[in-house]
């Protein structure tokens, strides 16, 4: 029986170990200073469930 390229490959692939995915809101902004107005920047932060302009816990305590 011979064995053919495709077949090498999908015995390598077979028990090859899987990489593991990231999930998209778990990795920040690659470079948040790209987004140059504010509104993008707020924009953007409410797309990815981010509060922005981060606050440290002093100001938000000083808040309320």
């Amino acid at each position: 029986m011979e064995r053919t390229r495709a077949w090498r490959r999908s015995q390598a692939h077979k028990d090859a170990p899987k990489p593991l995915m990231r999930l998209p809101y778990q990795q920040p902004e690659k470079n948040w200073k790209l987004l140059y107005t504010r509104a993008e920047k707020l924009l953007r932060a409410r797309q990815l469930g981010l509060s922005y302009p981060i606050r440290t816990t002093r100001q938000l305590l000083d808040q309320e």
